[in-house]
């Protein structure tokens, strides 16, 4: 696997210092966007940078992670190219992936444990993209976001 990008802001940070310590440790090559520290920050710069670094292809996939997770994956479905996906559970992080070839996963650090955010990221990183049916359904959601 490529590189995968990885950003927070300041609520999720330490979150994030334990999840890119867990990515390291695994194998995986990470670029930090930051946030690195837990001074305030918008978490929308960081859902902007790593959904640019994947769209760009400078990296494979991204991680983005703020209290909630909600914020900080609408900021990164902004951007054109990316599938953000939050998710909460070791399902939709598999689904997201075999049905929706999701190429950035949002997670919030208020709302799952470390553990279970591992889980889902192992899962997530693990899972291939079906194609098939599914495949039609993300070319409509690419086509509708050329035309807007």
């Amino acid at each position: 696997m490529g590189i995968i990008a990885i950003g927070s802001d300041h609520a999720a940070f330490a979150f994030k210092e334990e999840m890119k310590s867990f990515l390291l440790e695994k194998g995986y090559e990470i670029k930090d966007f930051g946030t690195n520290n837990t001074e305030s920050v918008d978490y929308s710069d960081y859902g902007f940078i790593v959904g640019e670094s994947v769209a760009k292809g400078e990296c494979e996939r991204g991680i983005v992670i703020c209290g909630t997770g909600i914020g900080i994956s609408i900021s990164a479905n902004k951007v054109k190219g990316v599938r953000a996906a939050l998710c909460n559970d070791i399902f939709t992080s598999r689904l997201s992936r075999e049905h929706n070839n999701a190429n950035v996963l949002a997670l919030g650090a208020w709302v799952i444990g470390s553990g279970m955010a591992k889980a889902i990221i192992e899962t997530w990183l693990e899972t291939g993209f079906e194609g098939g049916r599914h495949l039609n359904r993300i070319n409509k959601i690419s086509g509708y976001e050329e035309l807007h």
